[in-house]
Order: structure tokens, then sequence, then C-alpha cells
């Protein structure tokens, strides 16, 4: 049986100052634990586990069978964030990611300006994934990427794509030739304006847009118009980024 202590270690870990704490974060769910585990990249501290799984992962789990615990439907649903356990939880340490200065001047990045939904940003995260984006930036204000709602909603991107905190001004004096892109009402036409690769794509947040001291970094103001004048007043977040995106990688 788990101890008490145990328990409320990784139930701790659901807290943003805990997991800063400890530099730890869970995962959770076979999919993502599957990912994980064959993932050398990540850190393993802890895999708890029902018999069942454990007994079918065997050879996924043979390198770590030390960190492996056994644990019944009742302890894994005390330690879980989600509704419903899903048979494993994983305790990991945050990822060290890197930033390579010659992708960000050759390809595509994205940098995200306080974005606030777990939600949004796990499937940003999910979108850069798919669109073989490499580099997700985001400056301070934005939702913490180790949020077990981001690490849900992200679906494994998490893993492949390198996110990590940075001040745009700093990028840009790292590629101070870079095209960079900002999302903003007002903007132009995405559909009738010139745009290319390499670039910087910036997204804002989700009521404010993007914050105006970042406003003398943009090199180019876009937006995706509206075709319904009586329609929503903007799009969600996440929906505009994979729009430009998919623009982007298009061309």
């Amino acid at each position: 049986m788990l101890s008490t202590s145990k328990i409320q270690y990784i139930q701790s870990l659901t807290r943003k100052k805990f997991r800063q704490k400890y530099n730890k974060f869970v995962i959770e769910g076979e999919k993502m634990a599957i990912e994980v585990l064959q993932n050398q990249r990540i850190k393993i501290e802890s895999v708890y586990a029902l018999d069942s799984w454990i007994e079918t992962n065997q050879a996924l789990l043979k390198l770590h069978l030390d960190k492996v615990i056994s644990i019944k439907e009742k302890e894994l649903q005390k330690i879980s964030s989600l509704t419903t356990a899903n048979k494993v939880l994983l305790i990991a340490e945050n990822i060290d990611n890197k930033l390579d200065n010659q992708l960000l001047t050759d390809d595509l990045s994205l940098y995200l300006n306080e974005i606030q939904d777990p939600g949004n940003m796990g499937t940003i995260l999910r979108i850069a994934d798919w669109f073989g984006i490499s580099q997700v930036f985001y400056s301070k204000g934005c939702v913490e990427i180790y949020s077990p709602k981001v690490i849900q909603a992200s679906m494994g991107a998490f893993l492949r794509v390198s996110f990590m905190e940075y001040e745009l001004a700093d990028l840009k004096s790292f590629a101070p030739k870079l095209p960079v892109y900002g999302t903003v009402l007002g903007g132009d036409n995405i559909f009738q304006t010139p745009i290319g690769k390499p670039a910087m794509i910036v997204v804002g947040n989700e009521g404010k847009g993007i914050n105006a001291d970042l406003d003398g970094l943009l090199t180019h103001k876009i937006m995706i118009p509206a075709h319904s004048p009586n329609g929503a007043e903007s799009l969600n977040a996440a929906v505009a980024t994979g729009i430009v995106c998919a623009l982007f990688r298009n061309l």
C-alpha cells in the first residue's frame, strides 16, 4: 500500500508550486505512459500501475523495474487527477529543453504571449507537433506547461516539441533578421499578405491579444478575416494558431 506521505507527495504535484519545488510532473494514461517510457530524454522517478498493466508491459518496463510500484485501483484513483484513473501514472523530472539557434533562424517557431488556458496551451503544442514546428517559446505570463491539463491536452506533443520560456526581445537578438508575424485584430488579411519562411509566429492572450510592449518587435501584423459580420468577435487562440501554421507550412 502507498503510504500517506507518498499519496500526499503525488497529490501535491497537481499544484504549480510543488511541481516547481520538486522539479517533477505527472503523466497519466496508457498511451502517454508508453511514449514516455520509450523516450530516453525523459528521466522517470516512479511508475505507479495496476498489476495487469505491469504484466502486459514487462518488456517496456525492463529498464525501470526498480521504479515500478504495483498499486490497486482505489490507490490509483486517490493519486490521479483524472475523473476516472487510467491504469498507470508516472512521475518524471522536468525536461531540460535547449534553444536551437539554427532552427530558430532557418525554420518556423511559435511565441506564445500570456496564453492562460491549459487546453489552449496543450492544443497549441499538439498543433506545433502536427506541423513539424520543433520549438515553441512562451512568455512568463503563460500557463505552466507542466500543468496536468496542459500535458493531457498536448496528447504527447510535449515529448516531441521543445518548449522554453524566453523574452521575445532576447529571441530577436539571437536572430535579428528573422521575420516576426503577430496575429492581431486589424492586421493585414493573411490570405492576401505575402508570408514566408523562416518566421516566428506570435500568438497573443485569449482576451487581450499580444501585449502592447511587444508591438515594436513585430515585423508583420496579420489576421484571419471573419466572413460573417454578425458572427463571433474572435477566434479561439488554438484554432487561429492552427490556421496560421497550416498556411505557413503550405507555401
